[in-house]
């Protein structure tokens, strides 16, 4: 009886012990450790901006290199490992937060409580970049083969010229020719789609995690960020700047999508740093804002990782038909998702 009372008691008691633990309210700093934090973060700002950027520009850079190539097997080795890295923060750092957020009790039981409502944002998010995927691709091909079209048109209503090959000067034909060229441009649509795409779902998830770094006044929880995020943004900017590459961009958009991924993040920052005194990160409005954006940014990354990085290349017919290659390109993924997993320890 008196070990059913212990049990009775226990049982009782532990919900509310756990439930003491867990406050809503924001831990107060002194002056000191605040002005340490802001040290702290603007040296954040000036590391995560210049890893972003060295990320981002290593591919395309290195595109000059014989050996990194998008034409050569080192290159799908390299984007092998960028997708891991993307794919291992869709589901271990974006998505964890976000299910953090949207099941803390310092937010409404009702209705956030009452449904899943971060896998079912994941989801939706996941499909919706589907459609845009599709619906993106289709136009921008349909309007390469329109111009494609004029263009033919009008050289031949401009010379007078049949838009049919002879044979008069060639002994060969080049339907082939023409539809590897075809085939080649619609690759290249294919890519600039999905870096714009890609930049979007890393940009939305950077912001948060920026802002979150930002309103934070504790010395000890930035400290091992500035390392963990740089290497975080790095890895990303490897897998951004490889689907660039791969996107033939003009310098103007290259430059552009680089410098715009590698600001977002110190920008996050700044904001965090502006808004420090209004801004509780266990406020239940920053844990739902944050909530839907990391549950949002995780369906995006793990389609694009899943379906538009590894899904194309490991099925396409170069890698099926090279056991070497494919060996190496999932060796890569794994290291690549195994190193970002590892960053999750920090951050």
């Amino acid at each position: 009886m008196k070990n059913l009372f212990i049990w009775a008691a226990a049982v009782v008691l532990l919900p509310a012990a756990v439930l003491a633990d867990c406050t809503c309210e924001a831990e107060e700093d002194g002056g000191e450790s605040r002005s340490l934090a802001l040290k702290y973060k603007l040296a954040a700002i000036a590391a995560i901006l210049v890893a972003s950027a060295v990320g981002v520009m290593l591919p395309v850079v290195g595109r000059r290199v014989p050996a990194l190539s998008p034409e050569r097997n080192f290159f799908f080795v390299i984007k092998a490992f960028a997708a891991g890295v993307i794919l291992s923060t869709g589901f271990i750092h974006v998505l964890p937060d976000a299910f953090e957020s949207l099941t803390s009790p310092c937010i409404p039981a009702s209705p956030w409580g009452d449904f899943p409502f971060t896998g079912f944002i994941a989801m939706v998010s996941a499909i919706g970049t589907l459609m845009v995927d599709t619906y993106a691709t289709s136009y921008y091909r349909r309007r390469s083969k329109d111009k494609a079209a004029e263009g033919v048109g009008g050289c031949a209503a401009g010379e007078g010229i049949l838009p049919v090959h002879t044979h008069a000067t060639h002994g060969h034909a080049h339907g082939s020719v023409s539809m590897e060229a075809d085939s080649g441009e619609s690759d290249v649509l294919r890519h600039r789609v999905i870096s714009q795409v890609l930049e979007l779902g890393i940009i939305v998830h950077s912001v948060i995690i920026g802002i979150a770094l930002g309103a934070s006044q504790s010395p000890k929880t930035i400290r091992p960020l500035i390392a963990a995020l740089s290497f975080h943004q790095f890895f990303e900017g490897i897998g951004l700047g490889g689907c660039i590459t791969q996107a033939r961009f003009k310098a103007k958009a290259v430059t552009i999508m680089a410098i715009f991924f590698s600001i977002t993040t110190p920008i996050g920052i700044a904001i965090g740093i502006g808004i420090t005194n209004i801004y509780s990160e266990t406020s239940p409005t920053a844990l739902i804002v944050q909530g839907v954006f990391n549950a949002a940014s995780a369906g995006i990354l793990i389609y694009m990782a899943l379906v538009d990085l590894l899904s194309a290349d490991f099925m396409s017919p170069k890698m099926q038909s090279n056991g070497r290659l494919q060996l190496g390109a999932n060796l890569s993924l794994l290291i690549g998702a195994g190193c970002m997993s590892l960053v999750a320890k920090w951050a």
